[in-house]
């Protein structure tokens, strides 16, 4: 599903950093910047985890809540 068209651009900050709608999703790419940066898994990882959720949860899934479920599968897998 990841990679897809349609579905609209990242949303970003004025900054240009990531905007976030909720504390909870600034705490989730916190964790995934922690992640990489300590080796557990890198970028591409992050993105094939994503694409390898089950459609109906990725489509039911906002931007972050496929982040948080990217990084259970690859810690678990990991």
């Amino acid at each position: 599903m990841g990679g897809q068209t349609g579905f609209g651009p990242v949303p970003v900050g004025e900054d240009g950093e990531p905007a976030f709608g909720a504390d909870w999703e600034a705490r989730v790419y916190a964790l995934a910047t922690m992640l990489r940066r300590r080796g557990l898994f890198n970028s591409d990882e992050l993105r094939n985890a994503i694409e390898r959720l089950p459609p109906e949860q990725y489509l039911a899934a906002s931007y972050y809540e496929r982040w948080l479920a990217a990084i259970e599968m690859l810690v678990e897998e990991k």
